[in-house]
């Protein structure tokens, strides 16, 4: 009897040409298209770097470290398909080589190979194939898109092809289809977009053994019907398969641009499958409408200490967009390094914003940078909001003056202080693993009636993730209430406070945790919203 095939399709995208080519909205567009066609969908990203995760990597180096609802630290492309799709991931939707090599370790350590040779084929490349068929299992996904992260060619990317490879052969070519993202370079002094790049990374594809079945062709220019021509015949690639696609002045523009482009068609009619439905752009294109709409500016002022990479801060950047969408104004976001405030530069823009956000981040470069935008804010009435790191500082900005003791801090920052209102739990003081200490994921939050928070979520309780090491100290809570600090989100049991604002302030709101990484294009976070229509009022009334 012959074997039975899994349900499951699977879809890989690989890069070519250059990296940061977009593989990453890409496969998060596609994701969308699929979606809107009645289909259960989930995304993995295949990182090749040897690192566990990027929670421990740099942001100048990685950009913004995304969080899921299990407390897994992921790379910034697992936002762009939570946002796109509007779905929400778990830790198997992320790879690295690092978790796949200690697994692997790990078992020879343990004696699980019976005295083996651990060779990349078959035991990595197998590991790897384990991972990836297990996003189906916990997420009831119908079509796994994955991207593999890197350019074709690269060596720390050729254990995910040649796994990709196998799976190929192990489902069957109508359940596995694969799409190429490349660039299409252009030659100013000939006036051209060229092609070659894309044969030579095509052909290296091939190389490893696997043929795309779809190329999708990234350029800055217009990409014509015979380059379209010239990638199909020499790209051994169906001509309806190549998709041209411009360089969007808006990401958001991306999954019409493919649904126009026939994509999602073309991929249900390779892998066997029939539309549920007819896609409903409806709601999408309301969106889109809106942000073309002309509208009102609300200049924002974002103080953080990664400003120089704007990535750093994808998800922050992203939810202020979706709030201002919303709220029917124009977002100018300024990005102002932390740093600078310190060195009595940047205050001019700081001047001009009707609205402060100060995101989260660790180490002390910045900090006092921070607290003087804070403090600013506070002493101007200029709508602020604070996320994880954030928050801690406004308390502490808010302890130094009314509490009367300028030594204030949080113990990250200065272990010896003698007010420490921000300080590790105690529970925690003796793991010494880096990261073992964080709270990592979703963890409820209830809300106190009558506060700006409450009123902003229209809830009881929410839900939000986390990604921090330090808390506000209990022992301060008393004092800092008695001056005028609201503690408007609490866990439920009482010990954590999530969420703080002034009384006396038009809004001056701080998040333990961060609520950028719920946001969505086309249902914005409460609290951004509740932030950016003070910011509009704030405006309007600075003018």
């Amino acid at each position: 009897m012959p074997e039975k095939k899994p349900a499951t399709r699977y879809i890989y995208l690989t890069g070519g040409v250059v990296s940061s080519v977009g593989k990453g909205v890409t496969a998060a567009a596609i994701g969308r298209t699929l979606k809107q066609r009645g289909f259960n969908v989930a995304i993995q990203k295949l990182d090749p770097y040897i690192n566990v995760d990027p929670g421990t990597m740099s942001p100048f180096q990685h950009g913004e470290v995304y969080v899921l609802d299990d407390g897994a630290e992921t790379d910034l492309d697992l936002g762009h398909y939570e946002r796109f799709i509007d779905i929400r991931l778990n830790q198997d939707c992320s790879m690295t080589s690092g978790q796949v090599y200690a697994e692997v370790i790990g078992r020879e350590r343990h004696g699980d190979y019976l005295g083996g040779t651990i060779q990349v084929v078959p035991h990595i490349t197998n590991e790897i194939k384990r991972r990836i068929e297990r996003v189906s299992k916990s997420t009831g996904a119908e079509i796994v898109l994955v991207e593999v992260g890197g350019t074709v060619g690269d060596i720390e990317s050729q254990p995910f092809i040649e796994a990709i490879r196998q799976m190929r052969g192990d489902l069957g070519r109508d359940h596995t289809a694969g799409i190429h993202v490349t660039w299409l370079p252009y030659i100013g002094a000939t006036r051209e977009l060229k092609t070659k790049p894309t044969q030579h990374s095509v052909r290296e594809l091939r190389a490893m053994g696997i043929t795309p079945d779809m190329i999708v062709a990234r350029a800055d220019h217009p990409v014509d019907a015979a380059l379209v021509e010239k990638i199909a015949l020499f790209c051994d690639v169906e001509k309806q398969a190549v998709i041209p696609m411009e360089t969007a002045s808006n990401v958001y523009e991306i999954p019409l641009l493919l649904e126009k482009s026939g994509v999602a068609e073309y991929l249900m009619k390779r892998l066997g499958l029939k539309a549920r439905h007819k896609p409903n752009w409806s709601e999408w294109q309301a969106m889109l409408d809106a942000m073309h709409r002309k509208k009102p500016v609300v200049k924002v002022g974002l103080v953080g200490k990664y400003t120089e990479l704007e990535d750093a801060y994808m998800s922050v950047r992203e939810a202020l967009r979706h709030a201002a969408i919303s709220e029917g104004v124009e977002l100018d976001l300024k990005f102002i390094a932390a740093v600078d405030l310190e060195k009595d530069k940047g205050w001019s823009d700081l001047h001009e914003v009707a609205g402060i956000v100060v995101p989260g981040g660790f180490g002390t470069r910045g900090i006092e940078g921070k607290l003087q935008a804070i403090h600013f804010a506070r002493h101007h009435n200029i709508p602020c909001l604070g996320l994880c790191l954030g928050m801690q500082l406004m308390v502490v900005d808010f302890a130094r003056e009314l509490l009367g003791d300028e030594k204030a801090n949080s113990t990250e920052f200065d272990p010896g202080t003698t007010m420490p209102v921000i300080d590790i739990l105690p529970e925690q003081k003796d793991i010494h693993d880096l990261g073992g200490t964080m709270r990592l994921g979703l963890y409820p939050c209830r809300l106190v009636p009558g506060t700006q928070a409450a009123k902003a979520y229209s809830a009881k309780q929410v839900e939000e993730r986390h990604r921090h090491r330090f808390e506000l100290n209990n022992d301060y809570r008393a004092a800092l209430e008695a001056k005028g600090m609201v503690f408007s989100g609490i866990s439920p049991n009482n010990q954590l406070v999530e969420i703080a604002e002034l009384k006396s302030h038009p809004f001056m709101l701080g998040t333990q945790f961060h609520p950028e990484f719920l946001s969505r294009p086309t249902r914005p976070h409460p609290l951004f919203k509740a932030f950016i229509a003070s910011a509009k009022k704030s405006g309007k009334s600075r003018k």
